[in-house]
This record gives C-alpha cells, structure tokens and sequence, in this order.
C-alpha cells in the first residue's frame, strides 16, 4: 500500500513538472510539420507558422531561411540562393527516416513574414536562423538561435558544412544533386562535333601538327616571351613608358628589378634577333653553295650579332651604371 502511493505521488510531481503541453505538443508539432513538408520542401511559411514552428518547447532543430524572393526587391542573391536550399531541405527529407537528427527547413519570405522582420530588426536578407531544440537529449540551456549571414553566392555544401558543424553528432544525409541531363547532351554533343571536325580536318592539321619548324617557332615565341618579363608585367601591372623628368620618355627603368611594358619588349625583339642570327649562321650559311656568298652571310649576320649583343650590352649599363662591360660600337 505504501509502495503504491509512493507511486502515485511520484507520478502528480512529474505531471506538475512536465506538463501534458510539454510532453505531447513538440512531438505532434514535429509530426505536423513534417507531414507538410512532404508535398512542399521547404516548409513556406508566413508571421503565424513561423512563431508556431520556433516556438517553445520544441525537441527538434529548425532551419528558418527569411528571404525576399520578389524581384521588386532587388535581391539578387535571394534568387540565386533558392534553389540551393531548396536543394539542401529535399536532399535532408529523403533520408530523414534515417537521420537521427529531427530537422524542419522553413522558409519565411518577406511579403508573408513582415512582422518577424520587424521582431528579429532585419535589414538585409536573406538570413539563415538555425534553432536548436528546448527540449530532449539535444537540447541547449542558450535556446537563441544561430545566425548565418550572407555576403555573397552560397551553395547548399556550404550550408550543409556550416549546419553540420552546429547539429548533434551522428550520421547526416548527403547532398543529393539531380542529374542535369541537358549538361550531358550538351556534352556529349560538343564531343562528337569535335570528333568529326577532326576527323574530317586530320589530313590537312596532321603535317602542320608534325611539323619540326612550326613547334620549333611555337617554342621560341615562348621562350622569348617568359625570358623577356611577359609575366612580371602582367603580375606587378608595370606601366608601358614613364616620362624621364625633362619632357621625354623613358623607355628602361633603372634597376634590374623594374622595368616598362615597352622594355619588355625591345627585349624580345632583340633576343629574337639574335636567336635568328645564331641558327642563321647554324644552319642556313652552311648550305648555301657559292662560296662568295657564303662568306658575305657570314660577314652581315656577324655584324648583325656584334650590334645587337652590343645594344643589349648598352642596355644594362643603361639600367645599372655600375655594369662594367661593353662592346663596340655601343
């Protein structure tokens, strides 16, 4: 007799502390709203639903995305967000009977919500507002909710991380992107246009293609563009030519860590020359038969060597006027 009593009081003080609203009302609530969310993901909401869904006790989490979707709002972002989210709630509802995790996607536009803007003083959207449960094991003694703030596009991996990192441990759905099978046809056509082109192209790009020269010269523009500074001048953005003080230009900058646009490429043009003059007296003087003439290739592309070498020579102690060499006539 004693023992029943006990009980029995035991059990008046846990309904006078868990009342029956606490212990029915989440659950239900959870099960309402995930019954909605079936035929519409995310949930839409407006000033009533929303108040209803983050209100106390809840033993689920709520991921509320306040929005402004209508162009005459002028949110560009609201519109290109959509879409993803959309994409995170229904990736998140497919496996929801088996996430151990209860959460609702909601989503509170500004023509229905008007009111929770001006409740939470919101002056931008959108806004993400992550609310973890009152109630259950998950539950937080700091019931606010977490604030996701956009500045920029943002994927739903994006949201998904930093969701993840505020849920309860335990195993979470994976993004479920749909197959874009137009990408696919799109594709597939372009990779059997640029089958046939060369298929049909081949006998005329295949000796371009195997030619020595033609690599030879590719490589050589190459070469003599890197060499000359092409990409410093892209990377530090220098100018093409600066005035020199007294009403001219300067074409070199002084010192071998600076230099012009310009200067760049007098560089090249020079480096090309001599390049041609090297594989001139190589390779082409060799071959020409009359012996007159061979010798006056070669007295032209040596001089031609000499001045250019010289002009580069000349150009360096322009640059630095401690470089100590030259040749004539520079």
């Amino acid at each position: 007799m004693t023992t029943t009593r006990g009980l029995y009081l035991f059990l008046l003080s846990l309904a006078a502390l868990f009342p029956a609203s606490v212990l029915t009302r989440a659950p239900d609530k959870f099960a309402q709203y995930q019954s909605r969310s079936k035929s519409h993901l995310p949930i839409p909401l407006d000033d009533s639903s929303y108040s209803d869904i983050v209100s106390k006790p809840r033993d689920y989490h709520a991921a509320i995305l306040l929005t402004a979707i209508e162009p005459r709002y002028g949110c560009q972002i609201c519109r290109d967000l959509q879409p993803e989210w959309e994409l995170l709630a229904k990736s998140w509802n497919k496996a929801a009977p088996y996430a151990t995790t209860k959460l609702l996607f909601g989503t509170l536009d500004f023509d229905q919500g008007k009111a929770a803007f001006q409740q939470l003083m919101l002056q931008t959207a959108p806004v993400l507002l992550l609310f973890p449960p009152t109630i259950g094991q998950a539950a937080k003694l700091d019931s606010s909710p977490l604030r996701y703030d956009f500045s920029g596009p943002v994927s739903a991996d994006q949201l998904y991380a930093w969701m993840s990192r505020h849920l309860p441990e335990g195993p979470k759905p994976d993004i479920i992107r749909p197959i874009n099978y137009s990408r696919i046809l799109g594709t597939t056509t372009l990779i059997l246009v640029l089958i046939s082109v060369f298929t049909i192209a081949s006998p005329y790009l295949l000796p371009i293609l195997q030619n020595r020269n033609v690599w030879a010269a590719i490589s050589l523009i190459a070469i003599l563009l890197f060499t000359s500074g092409h990409m410093f001048n892209h990377i530090r953005k220098v100018p093409y030519v600066t005035g020199d003080g007294k009403g001219g230009i300067s074409y070199f900058a002084g010192g071998f860590a600076n230099q012009f646009g310009l200067e760049s490429q007098i560089i090249a043009a020079i480096y090309g020359l001599l390049s041609f003059t090297v594989i001139a007296l190589a390779i082409k003087t060799p071959r020409i038969a009359e012996a007159k003439t061979q010798q006056a290739t070669v007295i032209v592309w040596s001089l031609v060597l000499l001045g250019m070498y010289s002009f580069l020579m000349s150009i360096f102690r322009t640059k630095s006027g401690g470089y100590p060499f030259f040749l004539p006539p520079f």
